[in-house]
């Protein structure tokens, strides 16, 4: 028998994710089974299980690719290194006006599988737990959530500013907003609900930057 290389185990488990993030752009996450994913490779049952033991091992994958194809750090990171360039208020909406364009961009496969699993979280979280778990990478809210509001908190106290409430609830509220956007957008753009009424991102990310150079201590 030949034998069976990496690259060819690699390729044929990056059909198998290709597959499975076709099906989760149809279909709510939650939904998605594994005969779904079989029909969406062409390849057997038998065929699936030598690469995958179970569905939400693949889910796992789709959401490390998901990252990769998603990081935000570097630009991020990029609006950090500029800070003796810009002001706080002008860093804080190029931001916000970054984050916009990635939603928007994305709003329709990366964000819409990302509620999804929100979802999924809610109505099992055992299975989410297990499916998280085998995850790579950061994911983007995570970074939001830790290195960048650390950065924003350290401008601020650089620039003597006086915070409008205590560091965690800013956070805590700036990763709610952060999340109510996107539920938002994904309700209006994917699933055409009453309560998704905006699926432009970027009018709510400028209100969000507002909100944050106001409790930052800056001045809109």
């Amino acid at each position: 028998m030949p034998k069976v290389t990496q690259d060819y185990i690699d390729n044929k488990k990056k059909s198998i994710v290709d597959a499975a993030y076709r099906v989760c752009l149809r279909k709510p996450v939650e939904m998605v089974t594994m005969m779904d994913v079989i029909e969406e490779t062409g390849l057997s049952q038998g065929g699936i299980y030598r690469f995958y033991k179970d569905l939400d091992e693949i889910l796992s994958d789709v959401i490390s690719g998901m990252r990769m194809d998603y990081n935000i750090v570097d630009d991020m990171e990029k609006v950090f290194g500029a800070k003796d360039e810009i002001s706080f208020e002008e860093g804080v909406h190029k931001i916000c006006d970054f984050l916009a364009d990635v939603m928007e961009k994305h709003l329709m496969d990366i964000q819409k599988i990302n509620f999804d699993l929100t979802v999924l979280a809610i109505n099992e979280p055992e299975r989410a737990e297990k499916i998280m778990g085998g995850i790579k990478g950061q994911s983007s809210l995570g970074y939001l959530s830790t290195v960048a509001l650390s950065n924003l908190f350290k401008e601020s106290k650089k620039r003597k500013y006086k915070l409008r409430d205590k560091p965690e609830r800013i956070a805590s509220f700036i990763s709610a907003a952060y999340t109510g956007i996107e539920m938002n957008c994904i309700l209006a753009a994917c699933y055409k609900t009453p309560m998704g009424s905006e699926c432009n991102p970027r009018p709510l990310f400028n209100t969000l930057a507002k909100s944050i150079i106001y409790l930052c201590g800056g001045e809109e």
